[in-house]
């Protein structure tokens, strides 16, 4: 690490103390940019990482409600409206228990450059609350929604800010947080992406994550004259990412060996087809309930506690959450014969997880660039509202591999080094960055 980012980092350390996502993802980011930024004259006294990393504002509020015992719950809710620059705020809502300000900021710093990339004029956002909704019944997700939705409508528009799904919050969330939406303001707009189809939605939106990941698995298989045919994969987390990551492994050939939740993961050695995925999808999108069920089911292997990466693989495709994958896990991936990783979640792989990577040579592929099909879907959705007009599944489709095709090259244009090998993660970084800084600087001290 040289001075001018020792320096930077230190002085991030002092103005957002307790923040430890978002200083890793920043860090993370800055140790590519800040030596581009010195090469660049354009860049050099503009300040310009400093003013990224800042958001344009932030929102916090209180969001109370009744549970289904008439009992008042009070949980807190929060919108980072982080930049602007080249279009209206998006990002998705996330309601966990562990979401607090430092991990919005960490998630919607991560969104100015995954959205960057996609080519699509959005800009950067991230919300949600320490809401679980986990074992609560419709009525109270409803009642949840509609009270955060009573604040949050004041901050977001079709025009201004547009948030989406994420850990949490999916249709049914999405459902009655339009519904309130609408009742306030008496507006029916593209306020909100991942709506259903019926009303106002888009074709694919709930695959395009997953779909999108192994799109660009496929890109950076192409530069090794390689393909999903017949390769191992392990896969992390059971909802929408990892359930239609695994549909499209499957369509390509290659044989899906694990699904995880909070609980545990299993270990299927005769591979997830087809069949055993729907189970998965009814079991987690209806019943709601716990992986270690298809163990019972289909007679296999169930690790409670555990993560996935101790199977061999081919590819890795962790698909939880934020720092799931840590150094020993990489080492094991490695050692078990792994060439690609590529994050459908955001930031699941620590530093010291992705210093493994890059020393190996393994393929490693940073969520930012490879888990984009999500929020890049989120835009065609708007464009689609915008048109009133819905386009058909196979158009989607197409777009969103012309989008990762993009993304891939990208990364391709700033992250090949010297000796040949592409560090994806500094493709990304700088790629996402110039097109945001550029807008920033023609806009003027904003």
């Amino acid at each position: 690490m040289n001075e001018s980012i020792r320096h930077f980092i230190n002085n991030l350390k002092v103005r957002n103390p307790g923040e430890p996502e978002f200083l890793q993802a920043v860090t993370e980011v800055a140790t590519s940019i800040i030596p581009y930024i010195e090469s660049e004259p354009r860049y050099r006294n503009s300040r310009i990482l400093e003013r990224i990393v800042e958001p344009e504002r932030v929102v916090m509020f209180r969001v109370p409600w009744l549970d289904d015992k008439g009992e008042i719950q009070v949980n807190r809710g929060f919108r980072v409206q982080m930049n602007s620059a080249i279009g209206p705020y998006k990002g998705g809502l996330r309601f966990h228990p562990s979401v607090n300000l430092g991990v919005l900021k960490f998630l919607a710093f991560e969104q100015i450059f995954k959205n960057s990339l996609t080519g699509l004029p959005m800009g950067a956002g991230k919300g949600g609350s320490d809401f679980d909704p986990k074992g609560k019944s419709d009525n109270e997700v409803m009642k949840f929604c509609q009270s955060f939705m009573t604040e949050l409508y004041r901050h977001v528009g079709a025009d201004t800010d547009i948030p989406a799904g994420d850990i949490g919050v999916g249709g049914r969330e999405i459902g009655y947080l339009f519904g309130q939406y609408k009742r306030i303001t008496g507006a029916f707009n593209g306020v909100l992406t991942g709506k259903g189809n019926e009303w106002g939605g888009s074709l694919i939106r709930p695959e395009a994550t997953g779909y999108g990941l192994v799109y660009f698995v496929e890109e950076m298989l192409r530069t090794r004259e390689e393909s999903l045919l017949g390769k191992k994969v392990t896969i992390s987390g059971s909802g929408n990412v990892a359930q239609f990551a695994a549909e499209k492994c499957i369509e390509k050939g290659a044989k899906v060996l694990t699904i995880s939740d909070s609980e545990g993961f299993i270990y299927d050695p005769a591979g997830i087809d087809k069949e055993k995925l729907e189970y998965i999808k009814d079991l987690k999108n209806n019943t709601r309930g716990r992986i270690k069920k298809y163990a019972a089911k289909y007679h296999c292997e169930y690790f409670p506690g555990e993560r996935p990466w101790k199977i061999k693989c081919d590819i890795a495709l962790p698909n939880a959450t934020q720092n799931e994958l840590d150094v020993n896990d990489a080492r094991a991936l490695v050692k078990g014969g792994c060439s690609c990783v590529a994050e459908g979640a955001n930031m699941p792989c620590t530093p010291e997880a992705v210093a493994v990577f890059n020393k190996a040579q393994v393929f490693y592929a940073p969520g930012k660039a490879a888990n984009a099909g999500g929020v890049a879907v989120s835009g065609l959705e708007m464009s689609q509202n915008s048109q009133r007009y819905s386009w058909t599944r196979t158009k989607v489709d197409n777009k969103l591999k012309e989008i990762m095709h993009e993304i891939h090259a990208c990364c391709l244009k700033y992250g090949r080094m010297a000796d040949g090998h592409v560090n994806y993660e500094q493709g990304a970084n700088i790629s996402g960055f110039v097109k945001v800084a550029d807008a920033m600087l023609a806009q003027g001290v904003v």
